[in-house]
């Protein structure tokens, strides 16, 4: 589906974009060293597991490395807190919707905390965006493309005429028959092919609903991400992420709402991250092998070793947990740190400049790897290879200390990145 990943020694970021399905230099729409980021955040009806937090560390990773190449980063992430699932499980647990998402809100920020997964002071959320989903839904109405059915709205995808182009959807397929599809969300990969709802007006028996100018009800999942969106970045970003499940169905939607309002392109590049295994199979509820944060802890340790574990694959490759993948991940992880404390610890050798192109080698591999579609394992290992010559410098009485307090310079404006290190 995508060009294999390969070293490059390219000078610029270099992303693997899922609409195009190629690899491309990436270039911010404003023409300079702004960029805008939408990364979709968790629905807060229950707690993220660790396949949840390795597309988050990818997405942070991206955030801080544009940050690292002199980029200036506006970037949104936003919380899901009212959906079907959360008022079913609400209900469910005999609580309010509050009272059941907000604990599943701080949770997120405290474990985000533990693995150094930089948030935005503020987090949109989908109860407080309303009025911007009600304002996108009366343009969709306008335009045509949107119409109200027995008290709620529906988006006819026939209506946008590059639908599920992100996806590659084939639309030959689509029913001649009228299908509506009234969920928020249907589990599985699967293409509801149908009109997807918009709006679910207020029925008797709903406890969640807000007073609008299109009357009582609450927005469905489909049109709050646009609505968050739109109302905190505008119509126009540089790049969206999110997992790999948001292929199906989600971000075709999201393009297909925001798109045919403004008439111009929503995103210019799309990311999408892989799923965690667990001994090879699928992470699910269903295989009870779901895995959470402080799991991952007991077996690694420390929150570091956490993140280094999530982070040394490519995001668009599965990463499977498993006692030897972890153990053999974790021994590199502790060598590359004694071989850091070896060179902080050099009492200063004579030293003739033959430190000097190894730290260059050290922070060129680092970033020519990073600039090639966030290969963080290309760029660790160029930092592991590079970092054990220094070492043997060192060991030869070869390494001034001059030199070792450039090379710990280096590596700590690089730790600015992958943060494993402080």
């Amino acid at each position: 589906m995508f060009e294999p990943i390969q070293a490059t020694e390219r000078s610029g970021l270099y992303l693997t974009n899922t609409l195009t399905r190629k690899k491309e230099p990436f270039a911010p729409r404003s023409g300079d060293r702004r960029v805008k980021i939408f990364t979709c955040g968790p629905s807060i009806y229950s707690r993220p597991h660790i396949g949840n937090y390795r597309t988050f560390l990818y997405e942070d990773l991206l955030v801080r490395h544009l940050e690292y190449l002199g980029y200036d980063v506006e970037r949104v992430i936003n919380f899901t807190d009212v959906e079907d699932k959360s008022v079913a499980e609400a209900e469910k647990k005999g609580v309010s919707n509050a009272d059941l998402t907000e604990p599943n809100a701080k949770r997120f920020r405290d474990e985000c905390d533990t693995l150094r997964i930089a948030l935005p002071e503020d987090i949109p959320r989908s109860s407080t965006s309303v009025d911007q989903a009600v304002h996108l839904i009366q343009r969709l109405i306008e335009k045509g493309v949107a119409y109200w059915h027995e008290g709620d709205v529906f988006y006819d995808p026939l209506k946008f005429p590059e639908f599920g182009k992100l996806y590659g959807l084939d639309m030959s397929r689509w029913p001649k028959k009228k299908v509506r599809f009234r969920k928020d969300t249907y589990s599985g990969h699967r293409w509801n092919l149908g009109d997807f709802i918009l709006w679910h007006g207020h029925k008797g028996g709903d406890g969640i609903y807000w007073e609008t100018e299109i009357g009582k009800g609450r927005p469905s999942w489909n049109i709050q991400d646009p609505a968050m969106i739109t109302k905190t970045l505008g119509y126009e970003i540089d790049i969206a992420c999110g997992g790999i499940d948001n292929i199906y169905r989600h971000h075709d939607y999201n393009i297909a709402v925001i798109e045919a309002i403004s008439e111009k392109p929503f995103a210019t590049y799309w990311l999408h991250g892989e799923h965690v295994l667990v001994d090879g199979k699928k992470m699910s509820k269903s295989k009870n092998n779901e895995t959470f944060l402080e799991e991952l802890l007991e077996k690694c340790g420390s929150p570091a070793h956490a993140r280094f574990f999530l982070i040394y694959r490519h995001y668009r490759r599965q990463l499977n947990l498993s006692e030897k993948n972890l153990s053999e991940r974790l021994d590199r992880f502790d060598a590359f740190r004694r071989m850091a404390g070896e060179i902080e610890a050099a009492p200063g050798g004579a030293g003739n400049g033959e430190a000097r192109p190894i730290i260059a080698r050290l922070v060129d591999g680092f970033t020519g790897h990073m600039n090639d579609d966030l290969d963080v394992a290309g760029a660790f290992d160029a930092m592991h290879g590079a970092l054990a010559d220094l070492v043997a410098l060192k060991h030869e009485g070869r390494l001034s200390r001059e030199d070792a307090q450039s090379a710990l310079a280096a590596i700590h404006k690089i730790d600015g990145v992958l943060r494993i290190l402080s």
